[in-house]
């Protein structure tokens, strides 16, 4: 599994960061399966940015898997993300 991170959609403040996995990938549709690195409760549903181990970044929404936990205490849960909009690279700093 890839390692990236998942960044709140409102004000882009970083929430945890992600083991994934695609299960499928298009441009303009994809989906897959993710567990947060650390334990962090986080909302259903609510808008979120994944950010892949490559740097690209986009929008995605997140439902918890029902009966699907990593071993751990406290539990950490196993998500399905999903999203519509391409993936895009983050601007480089500094350079020009």
């Amino acid at each position: 599994m890839a390692i990236g991170k998942l960044y709140q959609s409102i004000d882009s403040e970083l929430i945890a960061e992600v083991s994934y996995q695609f299960q499928h990938e298009e441009a303009q549709r994809w989906w897959g399966e993710l567990t947060l690195v650390d334990y962090v409760r986080i909302k259903d549903g609510t808008g979120y940015i994944i950010e892949l181990e490559d740097g690209r970044k986009a929008r995605c929404a997140l439902k918890k898997r029902v009966n699907r936990a990593v071993t751990s205490l406290p539990p950490r849960y196993v998500y399905h993300f999903s999203g519509t909009t391409k993936f895009g690279q983050e601007e480089e700093q500094g350079e020009g």
